[in-house]
């Protein structure tokens, strides 16, 4: 069985109301539905509110096969935490009872779902996060396996706002075509991230396996947000700019991810070198700062290592340079290889 089969919860009080507050629109299912049939098949779909409070929301949520729980609110009474219980204990009890469903989606932003999130992970599900970005608690999206903010999901129109009137263009001056650009903040993730599971794991690094372990270290990171419309994009976008190499290896669309391996960082190490000069050992702290006054976009996790020390002893590995501790200064001394 390889696709997953997915229990939706919707926490609806909490999107709903976020909708409304934070994005100032109505609160619409399919976006999510969208989302997640990407991602399996959906068996399950509960959302928990008082109805009585969502009457116009209560035929597009039927419309959508979604089962309605009820919490009524008694004898004028806010029983806040009422829909919160009783969605979590309905997940935990699907967890046990329902084998084949291996994937749990919770739609909130509510931080008490949590120790939810942290239980189904120990029972071996897949645990995806829903929620809006300004209502979301800071410790739910580092719990789940994956976190996806509903104003970033394909579908969602966002009010727009009155725009300031711009100044009038000539007629010959078209707008020029952009093109997503990745960012160094995100080539640096995808390299250490590349370096790591290359050091942890024998044998290939797949595309799908490198999206993975991106998840598991940023839940909400999603290549949508740089620009891209899929994964295979971005990682294609670096292969062209030689910040990785794509090797198509029996697995279509799942390419085998590694880096350049013709002349991997000379241009790197030779600079480094030639600001380490001939003039006797240098400290390691400081030497970087002097690299990139010759390179000003020097960075050493683009080219995938995790610091500037693991760049540097790289570069003694190579007999480039020498990389000494030094215990009067308390520092590591760098020098030009004999």
């Amino acid at each position: 069985m390889d696709e997953e089969r997915i229990g939706l919860f919707i926490d609806y009080e909490n999107l709903a109301i976020g909708a409304r507050d934070d994005l100032g629109m109505q609160f619409e299912f399919k976006p999510i539905a969208d989302a997640l049939a990407e991602r399996g098949r959906v068996v399950v779909r509960r959302a928990y509110a008082d109805w009585s409070s969502f009457e116009k929301d209560r035929q597009m949520l039927a419309d959508n096969q979604v089962e309605l729980i009820e919490i009524p609110q008694r004898r004028g009474r806010v029983r806040k935490n009422a829909a919160d219980i009783k969605m979590a204990v309905d997940a935990v009890e699907l967890a046990f009872e329902r084998d084949y469903v291996t994937a749990f989606v919770i739609c909130t932003g509510d931080s008490d779902f949590t120790p939810l999130v942290q239980k189904l992970r120990e029972l071996n599900k897949r645990v995806i996060g829903v929620g809006l970005k300004a209502s979301t608690s800071a410790m739910l999206p580092p719990a789940c396996d994956e976190f996806l903010f509903y104003e970033r999901l394909g579908g969602v129109e966002l009010p727009q706002r009155t725009p300031k009137p711009k100044k009038a263009r000539k007629p010959s001056e078209a707008p020029a075509e952009t093109k997503p650009q990745a960012s160094e903040d995100v080539a640096a993730l995808i390299t250490t991230t590349l370096a790591g599971l290359q050091r942890s794991a024998d044998g290939t690094v797949r595309s799908s396996s490198l999206k993975r372990a991106l998840l598991r270290k940023d839940p909400t990171f999603s290549e949508a947000d740089h620009g891209f419309r899929g994964f295979g994009e971005l990682i294609r976008h670096l292969a062209s700019n030689s910040i990785v190499e794509l090797t198509e290896d029996g697995s279509r669309g799942d390419p085998v991810v590694d880096f350049p391996k013709t002349d991997a960082h000379t241009k790197e190490f030779d600079l480094l070198a030639a600001v380490v000069g001939k003039g006797g050992p240098q400290p390691l702290s400081g030497l970087k700062d002097q690299l990139r006054k010759k390179q000003s976009d020097f960075n050493e996790r683009r080219l995938g290592y995790s610091g500037f020390l693991r760049f540097v002893q790289a570069a003694s590995a190579r007999g480039v340079v020498n990389l000494k501790w030094d215990d009067e200064s308390g520092d590591y001394s760098v020098s030009i290889a004999d």
